[in-house]
């Protein structure tokens, strides 16, 4: 890959400003306003789940909020999004990506005919994986019509990174071994689909701008459904809309 387009460089910039002024205007008000801010973050996470996840307490993320860990996620998130080219009716990417038994393969390879396939891009964070059991519910639910692929990606809440206190102890990914290995971990929760892992150059996760989650259905090769990136915006009930429309 060649180096970034001038214009990118200059997006990039932009978007370095905004997030070092978020951060530091956040910063700020935590300090002076710390019950009103508190709350705000709480409504956020009102949306992802997490003010309702029996593991977390308020202060076991709250306060990672502005961290300089916190930014350079942020950016990192914020950086991908700029090269999304993904769009509904267009050409979905046929990332490669990797079996839990570590042979290669590329998404296109789980399609069957003209049935919907529902991507479910994530890692071990608490988001994904309070809402993991709605996920499944779609699998139950829809098995008939659609089928269903994890592609666990780079990890979004690492314990060498934006860590929450009290989440799975999971660093951030060395090499493919690392990532097989957390991958392994939603095992335990019986995804009932098959479970595969991005490349080490997170190939899936950019082109399909998933971090840290994000849902996807895809037809024939094409974009059906482009779901919100998360974790506010990651809503499995959602996919069910497109799904029971498919359906009827």
């Amino acid at each position: 890959m060649g180096l970034p387009q001038p214009g990118l460089w200059l997006k990039r910039l932009w978007v370095l400003l905004e997030v070092a002024v978020h951060v530091v205007v956040g910063k700020v008000l935590l300090i002076l306003f710390p019950d009103r801010v508190k709350r705000n973050i709480l409504a956020m996470g009102e949306k992802t789940g997490m003010t309702r996840n029996p593991h977390f307490s308020h202060d076991n993320w709250i306060p990672t909020f502005f961290s300089t860990q916190y930014f350079w996620f942020v950016l990192k998130v914020r950086w991908q999004r700029l090269e999304d080219t993904t769009e509904l009716g267009g050409l979905a990417p046929n990332c490669p990506v990797v079996h839990l038994s570590g042979q290669r393969c590329n998404i296109w390879e789980f399609m069957q005919g003209n049935r919907p396939l529902v991507l479910n891009f994530g890692s071990c964070t608490p988001s994904f994986m309070f809402k993991f059991d709605q996920f499944k519910r779609l699998i139950e639910d829809f098995s008939s019509i659609a089928d269903f692929l994890v592609v666990y990606i780079e990890e979004a809440h690492a314990s060498d990174g934006w860590a929450f206190k009290n989440n799975m102890d999971i660093r951030n990914h060395q090499n493919l071994q690392d990532r097989l290995q957390a991958a392994h971990l939603l095992l335990a929760r019986s995804p009932q689909c098959p479970v595969v892992v991005d490349t080490m150059q997170n190939q899936s996760s950019q082109l399909y701008a998933a971090l840290p989650e994000r849902l996807y259905v895809i037809q024939e090769g094409r974009i059906l459904y482009k779901g919100k990136s998360g974790p506010w915006n990651y809503n499995p009930e959602e996919v069910r809309a497109v799904l029971e429309k498919l359906h009827s």
